[in-house]
Formats: C-alpha cells, structure tokens, sequence
C-alpha cells in the first residue's frame, strides 16, 4: 500500500472534486480511499508515503491519437526533402520513416515515447503505428516496450495499400494478431484495434480484407478527413463522402475512432452521432501541417464523443489543452469558445473513450479506479478551488510541471527520476537508433 498526499487533490469526481491536503491511498489493484492526508494515512497508517509538498495530484492523462513511429523524426534532415502541401508531408517524411523502420528502431521509438509520456504524466494512449519496413511483430515490439516501461496501451497497424497488395494484408495480420493476443491478457495494459491509415490509401479489396480478419469485440482507428485530398478523392473515386465509405463499410460504430474529421459536414456528422462513433482531435498537429481546423466544438455540443490526442506531436496533453483552447477562439472569432469543451474532451471525454477499452474506469481518483496518478510541482499564487482548477491548469502548468507519475500502482517516475529503467543509457540506445534510421532513410553507410 502507498499513499500520496499533502497536495491539492483534483479527482475529476462528482463526489468531492478538490481535497485541500488531500491524499490517496493505492496498491496495484487500484485506488483504495481518496481524503484528506490525516484521516487517509490514519485508515493505513504502515503505508509508505510520498509526499506532494503542497502540489497538485490528480488522475494521470490520456492520449487517445498517438504516432509512436515518428519517435525518431526530431531533428532529422532528409535529403531533397521540399514538401508542398499535405501530401508531400506525408510521402516525403513520414511514409519515408515508417518505410525504412525494423522492429529493433520500433522498439527503441516505443521506449523513447513511453519515457517522454511518463515525464508528462501520461499512463494510457491510443497508438496508431506504421513501420512498412517491417510490418510483421512491429505491435508486439511495441507491447513489449509497453510492459517494460509500465504505459497502458490500445495499439493498432496502419492498414493502407501505399506500398502494395502483399504489405496491406501483412498490416491487417498484425492488427488481427495483435487484437487477439490483447484479449487473452488479463492485465487491463493492452488493447487493440483494426488499424486504417486513411479511405484514399485503401481500396474496397483491403477494406474487405480488414473486415473479414477484424475479431469480434473491437473497432477501427482511421484518419478522417484530415486533409481536402482526402475527401476529393472520395468523391471522385467513389461518388460519395468519406463517412458515408466508412458507414457502407460497416466501419462506424462505439468502438471505432476517427482521427481528425477536418472536412466532414452536417450530414456526416449525424452519421458519426447516431453511430455512436468516437472522434479525437489533434490541434497542433493540425496548425502544424497547415491543415485547417475541424468543427470540433459543433461536434462536442452535438454530443458527438469527442477526445484530444497529440497525433506524435508532442506527448503533453496540457501543450494540447492550451493549443486547442486558443485554436478555436481564433478560428471562431469568440473569446468564449473552447473554455468548457476542450477540457471536457480532455479530461471527462479521453476517460470515456477509454473505457470502451480498459476494464477499470481511467481519469478519475475514486475507490476501485485504476490507480493512476501524477503529482505536479504546481502551489497557485492565486486561489484553487474546484471551480478554477481547469483555469490553474491551463494557464499555470505545463507536462513538466509532473514530477511524480504513478501507473497501475507502480511508481513509474519520483520526483522527476525514472524508477524503472537509467534514463541516459535509454537515451545514448535511442539517438544511435535514430542516427542509423537517418542514414537508412538517406542512403548513407549506417
């Protein structure tokens, strides 16, 4: 049994929000009570403590779009590499990356990316991987780093037929692989899904294919929309928009998760909402590629169930919370919007999404929820009360403010030190794996 306490509990629950000197007891079953640090530590009184030294403490964060693949990309120069628009991006660097990615530099990607989730007091994500380089156990590489570095994961393959008809049907073998080794294990850790890259990379034969090897019990996680190219080529090809495809593909539903949804209209929409189909928005990654910003706040009041990812741009969710948060007011011209809706997509939505996967109940500090945890070095020079904490966190904190994160019960990271693994021999393995990735991708003696 471990308790932390004298800190500022955030619980994100109904029943008592904010616990001023709070605390919470935990073993690796889950969170035993949450109270104030007397009457909690009194209930167990030979559990070790660690202490918040007057900080915050509130549940972990959720990343529900991830691209652990893209690990390697910071920094690196590729030779002619010019791009001129959404596609150049996507051909010119990361289809680049992913096509001369192995299993061993997945792996060290995956580890690199739990590290800099763990800093940022991230314990589950959504990842959507691609390494056509080497399609074959690239989940399992990344299962592997997972359990290793303690993160609670829903993997999936990019299915898409950009390389061919032999490495498609290899990519949906993996997801099917995969998603059936998840359900036998009974660690609530791991999950899978049917993994898609987008409708304009993958013909009605894939789509078949993925259909006729997705297991029971799991959906799909594509991108939508993310680029007009997309939906162009939808139409063209297919007389049709992108959701209506995926809803003729029977592709819609709880358990499926559309990434992006830039270009989507009204009607596609209410696809989405009577489909009960989930949707995660990216905003940086979004402004990043210069790809417009999506109707996310008609979809979260819509009551569409909306989450936040990063999409590999970052591994702060709080970077994401505040990009969101001043994306659509400027997008909208309204100094009011996304104050309520990005930190309900953030901090209730990104729970439900992944309860529709992991047995215990995430984003929230109550008796029987998982017990995951983070403590930020955060004492507010103003007031806190469960009121304004959303306010304290968006404009007070950042991902390094975390210095304690806690994962099923495990101390992942104490006081700002990785308990689990030595950070700067983790680190001299992932910037050779990066310095050989580069020279593969550019042609040089590695």
């Amino acid at each position: 049994m471990l308790i932390v306490g004298n800190g500022n509990v955030i619980t994100r629950h109904t029943d008592g929000g904010f616990i001023p000197g709070g605390a919470v007891a935990f073993d690796e079953s889950g969170i035993q009570k949450v109270g104030e640090t007397h009457a909690v530590r009194a209930v167990f009184p030979q559990a070790a403590f660690i202490d918040a030294c007057g900080g915050v403490i509130m549940p972990a964060f959720i990343n529900t779009h991830e691209h652990i693949y893209s690990a390697m990309a910071r920094g690196m120069t590729i030779d002619g590499y010019n791009p001129q628009g959404f596609l150049d991006i996507l051909d010119g660097l990361w289809w680049n990356i992913d096509r001369h990615l192995t299993n061993d530099l997945t792996y060290l990607s995956a580890l690199e990316t739990y590290a800099e989730c763990i800093k940022n007091g991230v314990t589950t994500i959504f990842d959507h991987h691609a390494s056509f380089g080497e399609i074959k156990d690239s989940l399992f590489a990344i299962g592997q780093a997972a359990q290793e570095m303690g993160v609670r994961s829903c993997l999936c393959y990019e299915v898409s037929d950009r390389d061919g008809a032999v490495k498609a049907k290899a990519a949906v073998l993996e997801n099917e692989a995969w998603i059936r080794h998840a359900q036998k294990d009974s660690s609530d850790m791991v999950a899978g899904m049917m993994g898609m890259h987008a409708q304009f990379t993958i013909s009605d034969e894939t789509m078949a294919l993925a259909a006729a090897h997705k297991p029971d019990g799991v959906g799909y996680h594509i991108h939508v929309a993310e680029g007009i190219e997309d939906l162009h080529d939808c139409l063209r090809k297919y007389g049709k928009r992108i959701t209506d495809r995926l809803y003729d593909w029977n592709i819609l539903g709880p358990k499926t998760l559309l990434g992006h949804c830039i270009y989507i209209n009204s009607h596609e929409m209410d696809l989405i909402k009577a489909t009960d189909t989930m949707v995660v928005h990216n905003p940086e990654s979004n402004m990043g590629n210069a790809c417009g910003c999506p109707p996310t706040m008609e979809l979260v009041h819509r009551g569409i169930l909306t989450g936040l990812g990063t999409d590999g741009y970052t591994h702060d969710m709080i970077e994401s919370y505040k990009v969101a948060n001043i994306l659509h007011k400027h997008h909208l011209c309204d100094a009011n919007a996304a104050w309520t809706e990005v930190p309900h997509m953030l901090f209730e939505n990104n729970a439900k999404i992944a309860g529709r996967y992991f047995k215990r109940p995430l984003g929230v500090l109550k008796e029987g929820a998982a017990a995951d945890i983070i403590v930020l070095d955060y004492i507010p020079p103003t007031g806190m009360n469960e009121n304004n904490v959303n306010s304290h966190i968006l404009f007070g904190m950042t991902g390094r403010n975390v210095v304690t994160t806690i994962a099923n019960g495990k101390v992942l990271m104490q006081n700002r030190q990785f308990t689990g693994f030595d950070e700067a021999e983790l680190m001299a393995k992932v910037r050779e794996g990066a310095r050989r990735l580069a020279s593969r991708i550019n042609g040089y003696a590695e």
